[in-house]
């Protein structure tokens, strides 16, 4: 029963990125931290992200601008790795205080607490239309690559603020895809690369198959979603979505997950 829900709700999430206009990320990072050690699922939603764009990748990446990936992307790939460095910092911190919830016992921990931080304002940052419109003047993309490689090394939000930057270029529509997907593999193998020191033996362990076949779930929706249907933004959805990011959010926090 814990394998379908897990394949399942990895498979749905993905799939709600078609609908809601979230980013991939955004959605399958608090879906994993539901069933996974915070820094797993961190990784878990790295490796689905970096797959998904490595597709894309493959169909759109002749069209990326080659200026515009070292400008950003070398930026990005550096403060990722700081980011990531930042994530594993966190994680040996000694829990702030345990507590018992229903029977369960709850820990709080500075980690859960940053990424739950993360989680909600990266919620209201897509769903504000003001915020989600922000722009950047051209001049700015090596800050851009600094921020959203920070973000990107440490949580995973990496999209938004990639967009903000991106937008003022005046790309068409094959080059900006392009451009992004290529700045979005290089932050993803970097992050996976100091990553892979924390959960590999995590993978070896009874819950590796499982991990793993969530990682397929979570990128079988996604294709099947891109390949099948338009991005529409349908709001009863959203706000359901973004109503559960944040209920998810605030568990983190709490130390329930």
């Amino acid at each position: 029963m814990a394998w379908i829900f897990v394949l399942s709700a990895s498979f749905a999430a993905s799939l709600l990125t078609l609908f809601t206009g979230f980013g991939l990320g955004t959605l399958l990072l608090p879906v994993f931290a539901l069933f996974f050690p915070l820094p797993l699922a961190i990784s878990l939603t790295a490796l689905v992200h970096l797959a998904n764009n490595l597709f894309k990748f493959l169909l759109l990446g002749r069209h990326a601008d080659r200026e515009t990936v070292l400008r950003f992307g070398i930026p990005a790939m550096a403060a990722s790795f700081v980011g990531a460095a930042c994530l594993v910092y966190f994680e040996a911190m000694p829990p702030l205080f345990h507590y018992q919830w229903f029977g369960h016992q709850a820990e709080v921990t500075v980690l859960k607490c940053v990424i739950a931080g993360l989680m909600t304002c990266f919620a209201f940052y897509e769903l504000i239309p003001s915020l989600s419109g922000l722009s950047f003047p051209r001049h700015f993309l090596a800050l851009g690559g600094l921020v959203s490689g920070f973000f990107g090394g440490l949580s995973g939000h990496q999209g938004a603020l990639r967009s903000a930057f991106l937008i003022r270029c005046g790309f068409s529509r094959e080059v900006y895809i392009g451009t992004g997907v290529a700045i979005s593999c290089l932050v993803d193998m970097t992050r996976l690369l100091l990553y892979s020191t924390r959960f590999t033996g995590f993978l070896k362990g009874g819950h590796g198959r499982m991990a793993m076949f969530a990682v397929l779930a979570a990128f079988a929706g996604a294709f099947l979603g891109s390949r099948l249907l338009k991005k529409v933004s349908i709001a009863w959805i959203r706000s359901w979505v973004t109503f559960f990011l944040f209920l998810i959010a605030a568990a983190l926090a709490a130390g329930i997950f």
